[in-house]
């Protein structure tokens, strides 16, 4: 758990949640054990890094490969324990006939951007050249994962045939693109955080404390810690770590959650990604959670008050179609339909 200098700030999925916050995240759910533990899917770099390390949930044997869902974890890239709550999904996904796959890649005091995209890409293709190993479809692959997870998911997704994006980590040689992705609340364009925050931000303040709201302008805001230089000084560098960027028509459909009430990653954030994708003519689908503040994905597909007041939005590659905002109650089911959809 990471504090911040004010007291009254907890870390948690971003990094930030206030601990005055009427909505009290729930606990996490008992998943099952990771088949196979700490797999290496590439070399630790720094020796002490877990950032190259899977959990691996595999069902009862089915018979045929197996699709399966990669999940990456959020931690303001602060850490490198992104594998730790893969147990949720596969509680869920593993009995629908899913494999689930824990990611984990560095941390941001470990290496800068593009070094998280590069792990993640390297877990994909490790898990896609062993998938006659473990009993996995190697052509039915997705992602999934919140926050800083959101966006590892989100640049996954629309980078797959970007090779200048591929890097070098691990094993090479095997495609990295995903079928499918499901990014909560993801940042997306970190120059215009701020812009669209709840709260005008306060570099003087502490946290979300005192008088304003937190700074991702500030040169010690995880985004500026992932690139190495705060974002408004280096905006080809934000740029490129913008998954608007990479928006191909050979990318594969997306599903994003975001919470009206998100007081780290402002709600425009996967508005923005979704909106781009709408204009590309993109399978994508957006659903918006009014209550919902940052933080506790689980309960974005389980939790009443979270989910009051909910809408949903997509649009098609097939003419282009869209359907506008409709009240809907996103659950596990609207996760697993969407993943079935897509992958078997």
């Amino acid at each position: 758990m990471l504090t911040l200098m004010n007291p009254r700030i907890l870390a948690f999925g971003f990094g930030l949640v206030m601990a005055v916050s009427p909505v009290v995240a729930q606990p996490a759910p008992q998943g099952p054990a990771p088949t196979h533990r700490d797999l290496e899917y590439a070399p630790a770099d720094p020796p002490s890094s877990n950032g190259h390390k899977l959990d691996l949930y595999l069902p009862a044997a089915s018979g045929r490969p197996l699709p399966l869902v990669i999940w990456t974890g959020g931690s303001a890239w602060m850490a490198d324990n992104g594998k730790n709550l893969a147990g949720i999904l596969a509680n869920v996904l593993n009995p629908a006939g899913y494999a689930v796959a824990g990611v984990s890649i560095r941390s941001s005091s470990q290496v800068k951007f593009p070094g998280q995209l590069h792990d993640i890409k390297a877990a994909i293709r490790w898990l896609r050249s062993n998938a006659a190993k473990y009993g996995l479809n190697p052509d039915h692959i997705a992602i999934m994962g919140d926050s800083s997870g959101g966006w590892t998911t989100a640049m996954a997704a629309l980078t797959g045939d970007a090779p200048e994006m591929e890097g070098s980590v691990g094993v090479t040689g095997v495609s990295s693109r995903v079928q499918a992705a499901v990014a909560f609340y993801p940042p997306t364009n970190f120059v215009t955080m701020d812009s669209w925050a709840l709260r005008k931000c306060d570099l003087i303040a502490t946290g979300m404390g005192g008088r304003g709201g937190f700074c991702h302008d500030a040169e010690t805001s995880p985004e500026s810690r992932l690139l190495g230089c705060a974002i408004q000084t280096c905006p080809e560098k934000a740029r490129a770590a913008s998954p608007m960027q990479y928006i191909t028509p050979a990318d594969p459909p997306i599903l994003i959650l975001h919470g009206g009430s998100d007081q780290l990653v402002p709600h425009n954030q996967g508005e923005q990604l979704y909106m781009a994708l709408n204009k590309a003519c993109k399978d994508a689908v957006f659903i918006s959670l009014p209550k919902a503040p940052h933080g506790n994905w689980n309960g974005f597909l389980t939790s009443d008050s979270l989910r009051e007041a909910a809408t949903i939005r997509s649009t098609s590659a097939a003419d282009c179609a869209v359907v506008n905002p409709t009240p809907y109650t996103p659950s596990w089911k609207t996760v697993t339909d969407f993943l079935d959809k897509y992958l078997k």
